[in-house]
């Protein structure tokens, strides 16, 4: 691989393989568009991969809809020796994959996963790092090679009967099926279908079946003035109310409000919305929720600049002042009740947020109308975390960092988990150098408890701290710490090379608090 690039609304782009052996592999994660190639367009759509070979000059041309967004992928194809000592079939099959083509590969979000890496990493040219995103591109290589049937035998053909079931099912996803009826058309066992299918999509036969029809409904929603019945039976739901039951399971709101808020019947500005936690990424979104959360020891997010938002005071839960304020929409992440928040609005619940920010980002803008508005956020974000990182990257080399969060009577260690909120903008975004604890440490709910004896062992040569006053009984008690003989041993605390950072914007998964993090790390180090 040789360069990645990602585009997001393009209206203007072109491109020429002038390398002998320059390749482009372009996938579409978004809108619409045309590749004008020579004399011929191709339509471009969500879904789609093309893969150009040399000597190609692709041009990209928009016209009405919604501008396409996709990831423009460079490499380089060498035939080394041992490869042409391989089967001459296969090698020939795989230089015909390499020639012009469109692909759809399935399940498409796990293969936007590998770009996501490979594009986040794309500046990260430390030996090991390029070792890591050269197996990763041959991840992804292997993933479309796999899919365009490269170098399959007879004792495939059950995995490419359920891969073409899986076609016919988007095709025709109105009329109504069975698992059996399925497995039957494809001549595979029911078990066998199933774990198969799971394999491809991620899901089971029956849930893909309806995320296609929700999808369906989900574009007669925004774009006509059809009755729920009738998009109901338009997407193969045997009725309305089990259509606006599984449409609310699915995306979180009502069929009429999804509506409302896509149609512009509910200015994006004027959604009403309550989000206790999730603040942050409304925010960033461009929409001022009507409540922020706060609590009885940590305060609020003052990071957020929200001064004249009430408060909604999470321990004590007034849930009758969520009446008085009329909320369209509540967003929950999965720590809090759900149940308890529903009887004062649509309710939906983020679960696994810390999973991936950028998904949780995507997922709350398709709630609250505003799609494009998400991926412009990224982009602002990577290309902010990309610019410091290369700045790191010349001044702190070779520097360990930690980060502690200390609370009376206990000391937890982040960044080992790449699911905290640590490890994937410090040491992912920002390709700083974890200390060895990340790699020796066993975690405990995203963190690990540090025992005077580790504490004793802690050699980081930064260490960044975040006070939390949750088991304080009296003001300050969670600093007494710093008093200790132990902690005033540690090489960090001797070279004055401890900085304290805001707790609630360091311990969340907002964009707005990863930035916050980003220009805390610039302000020490750089």
């Amino acid at each position: 691989m040789t360069d990645i690039r990602y585009r997001i609304g393009s209206t203007v782009w072109q491109t020429e393989l002038n390398e002998a052996d320059a390749r482009l592999i372009l996938i579409v994660t978004a809108g619409e568009g045309w590749i004008i190639k020579e004399r011929s367009r191709i339509r471009l759509e969500r879904g789609q991969v093309h893969v150009f070979p040399p000597g190609s000059k692709v041009h990209f041309d928009y016209s009405g809809g919604r501008p396409a967004c996709f990831y423009a992928l460079y490499f380089v194809a060498e035939r080394t020796e041992a490869g042409k000592r391989e089967s001459d079939l296969l090698v020939s099959e795989a230089e015909t994959f390499l020639d012009e083509r469109i692909l759809e590969p399935q399940p498409f979000a796990r293969f936007v996963e590998l770009l996501e890496v490979l594009y986040r990493y794309r500046h990260d040219h430390e030996p090991q790092q390029s070792f890591y995103r050269h197996i990763r591109f041959l991840e992804l290589l292997g993933f479309l090679l796999f899919r365009a049937g490269i170098g399959k035998d007879d004792s495939q053909n059950t995995r490419m009967a359920v891969e073409r079931s899986i076609e016919r099912m988007r095709r025709q996803f109105r009329e109504a099926t069975t698992v059996e009826r399925l497995a039957a058309e494809a001549n595979v066992g029911r078990w066998q279908y199933t774990r198969l299918f799971r394999e491809l999509t991620g899901k089971i036969p029956l849930d893909f079946l309806n995320g296609l029809r929700i999808d369906h409904a989900k574009q007669l929603l925004r774009s006509t003035g059809d009755r729920l019945y009738d998009i109901a039976a338009n997407t193969g739901f045997s009725n309305e109310y089990y259509f606006n039951r599984r449409f609310k399971q699915t995306v979180g709101v009502t069929p009429s409000l999804y509506r409302r808020v896509h149609q512009g019947q509910l200015p994006h500005g004027e959604v009403r919305v309550v989000a206790p936690c999730l603040e942050d990424f409304v925010l960033a979104l461009g929409i001022r929720p009507v409540l922020q959360w706060s609590h009885a020891k940590w305060g609020k997010q003052d990071y957020l600049g929200l001064e004249h938002t009430p408060e909604f005071e999470i321990t004590s839960a007034d849930f009758g002042m969520l009446t008085e304020y009329k909320p369209d929409l509540i967003l929950l992440d999965g720590g809090l009740d759900r149940s308890r928040f529903e009887p004062y609005g649509p309710t939906y619940q983020v679960k696994e947020i810390g999973k991936d920010w950028r998904s949780s980002l995507r997922t709350i803008a398709e709630l609250l109308g505003c799609p494009n508005r998400a991926e412009q956020v990224i982009r602002v974000y990577d290309e902010k975390a990309a610019a410091a990182r290369d700045v790191l990257t010349r001044l702190v080399r070779g520097k360990s960092v930690a980060v502690l969060r200390i609370s009376a009577g206990q000391i937890s260690f982040y960044g080992i988990s790449s699911c905290d909120y640590i490890h994937p903008i410090l040491y992912g975004d920002l390709g700083l150098t974890p200390h060895s604890f990340v790699r020796e440490l066993t975690l405990t709910h995203n963190r690990a408890f540090l025992t005077p004896e580790l504490l004793s062992r802690l050699d980081a040569d930064v260490l960044f701290v975040a006070f939390d006053k949750f088991h304080s009984n009296r003001r300050g008690e969670e600093r007494k710490v710093l008093q200790d003989p132990l902690w005033r041993a540690l090489p960090a605390v001797r070279s004055n090379s401890v900085y304290e950072v805001d707790f609630l914007s360091w311990m969340n998964y907002g964009v707005i608090s990863n930035g916050k993090k980003i220009d805390d790390v610039l302000n020490v180090l750089a």
